[in-house]
């Protein structure tokens, strides 16, 4: 690891904002990029960047870089954008499997893997405990495809209450699902590298 990023990781550890604010402008495009390379959706890629450097901020004195700076955000960008790719998957089925059991008429469904319906279960579960608002916002974001700002003129909140809703939501999936990704780190891996 450099010098300059060691210097940049304990800045920003110690809570320098101005920072951590160099450290977005240089990198945000960037990894919006990167991140859409993978999705195909400039405007999910930007979301997932701004959920991670949000978590980033939040999560500050306890992140640790081993190798270098950029490995680890161009590394928390890729994985953040495959579990997203994982969820798009799971809530597809979910709502194949819900359109399913509303059609009188409709052919039974294939049968899924316990798993699977495991995981879909432990989903619905994860959201019916959740706080009534927590639990609107995560639906109207991941299941709705409503970005933050358009959540937030919804509800007529701000969207940093959108934002905090948000994690709040990411950090109770990342508990209820840990079972499922093998990862108690969940969504945004701290320790990366």
């Amino acid at each position: 690891m450099s010098l300059n990023d060691l210097f940049t990781q304990r800045n920003i550890q110690h809570g320098d904002i101005g920072e951590f604010e160099r450290l977005f402008t240089k990198y945000y495009e960037p990894l919006c990029r990167h991140a859409n390379k993978i999705l195909n959706d400039m405007d999910t890629s930007e979301d997932l960047v701004q959920e991670f450097f949000y978590q980033f901020w939040k999560n500050r004195e306890t992140f640790t870089v081993r190798l270098s700076l950029n490995a680890y955000l161009y590394q928390s960008i890729r994985n953040n954008a495959l579990h997203h790719l994982e969820h798009l998957a799971i809530r597809r089925s979910y709502a194949e499997q819900v359109r399913g059991e509303q059609r009188e008429t409709a052919p039974a469904p294939e049968p899924q893997s316990a798993e699977l319906n495991d995981l879909t279960r432990v989903i619905e579960n994860t959201l019916n405990q959740m706080p009534e608002r927590c639990s609107r916002i995560f639906r109207m974001n991941r299941f709705d495809g409503k970005k933050y700002r358009e959540i937030a003129a919804i509800l007529s909140i701000s969207v940093k209450t959108v934002e905090a809703e948000m994690g709040k939501a990411l950090q109770i999936f990342r508990k209820s699902l840990k079972d499922y990704t093998g990862d108690e780190a969940g969504i945004y891996p701290k320790n990366s590298l």
